[in-house]
């Protein structure tokens, strides 16, 4: 008896430990409201017992660049307006594409009204996104949309007419000859190959004098760019300018060219975040393409309800892109579609 009492009573004292343990904090807001992006964790679903909203799941490219927070600000905001529930989620990283699949797998398991996607590799998509389809789950693509004629619109950037537009400011700032590259996010997404073929193509059409000496694909990351970016200068001393694709791989080959001390060279970037906006403004960085990812998360899902209530929806959805640099940075035009 006495020591089926000592047991009872360690039972009860451990039991009572675990409790007290909290639950993990949920992560801090950043600036404009979007959580910060420490993971990539989906919210759950909807409990349809619990609910009548339309639920959607809003499946992004990634969680790390300050770009995804505010697509899905603009998200969060046409969910409040037309009264539906959402989940926004992406991998840790853009090179993850078995995990964005792996979220689109999940996503379909919970019976959606519809799917918002983004995808890192549009091949790797289709069959999941023809199941979506057999189901009658109508798809939006956003930003880098999808490959295929599944969707039944996207919402994204003329990123070919974007990237083109760099190429005509870089000639512009280099006396419209010598050597340049371009560090590029990949070459499986609709933006990745749209930005890196949209700069190419111009150059070929209009500057005969200017030579692209290498592109490099960095998967977005920091890191991995400023490497690649260090490479090629290394190979190509005389580089006079640089286009990096995206948020990561534009703060990456800035980090470059500062660690070569070759300031000279013109960097033109893609997006914002306070690391490109504050380069602009010093003048590390000759400026910039942003987009309206604000625009581009709330046109994914207000589409989206657009679809399920049978109403029609535009091909394509253009949300806009422009050109920045240190003096128009702080513009009225500008300023709004800038994030840090």
């Amino acid at each position: 008896m006495f020591t089926a009492a000592l047991m009872l009573l360690a039972t009860t004292v451990f039991s009572a430990c675990g409790a007290s343990n909290p639950a993990p904090a949920a992560p801090k807001p950043q600036a404009g409201g979007a959580a910060a992006p420490t993971t990539a964790a989906p919210a759950p679903a909807p409990d349809a017992k619990k609910t009548d909203k339309i639920y959607i799941p809003v499946i992004s490219k990634g969680f790390q660049h300050q770009f995804w927070q505010a697509v899905k600000q603009g998200a969060e905001k046409a969910a409040k307006e037309f009264q539906v529930e959402i989940t926004f989620e992406g991998p840790e990283t853009e090179s993850q594409v078995d995990k964005q699949i792996e979220m689109l797998q999940a996503a379909l398991g919970k019976n959606p009204k519809a799917i918002a996607f983004a995808a890192l590799d549009s091949k790797a998509a289709v069959p999941l996104l023809q199941k979506a389809k057999a189901a009658n789950i109508p798809v939006v693509g956003f930003d880098s949309g999808v490959d295929s004629d599944i969707p039944i619109t996207t919402a994204a950037t003329d990123n070919a007419a974007a990237a083109g537009l760099a190429a005509d400011k870089m000639a512009a700032l280099i006396g419209n000859e010598g050597e340049v590259a371009l560090v590029v996010h990949d070459q499986t997404s609709r933006t990745g190959i749209d930005r890196r073929d949209g700069f190419v193509n111009r150059v070929k059409e209009k500057y005969p004098n200017i030579k692209i000496v290498d592109i490099q694909y960095g998967g977005g990351d920091q890191l991995k760019s400023t490497d690649l970016a260090k490479a090629i200068i290394q190979a190509h001393p005389n580089v006079k300018g640089f286009f990096g694709a995206n948020e990561g791989s534009a703060i990456g080959v800035l980090n470059a060219v500062t660690e070569s001390k070759k300031d000279k060279i013109v960097v033109i970037g893609y997006d914002s975040g306070k690391q490109q906006i504050d380069a602009v403004r010093s003048g590390k960085m000759a400026g910039a393409i942003t987009q309206d990812p604000i625009g581009i998360g709330y046109w994914s899902v207000k589409a989206a309800v657009q679809a399920i209530k049978g109403e029609a929806v535009k091909k394509n959805i253009d949300t806009g892109f422009h050109w920045y640099d240190k003096s128009n940075i702080d513009s009225d035009q500008i300023k709004p579609l800038l994030y840090n």
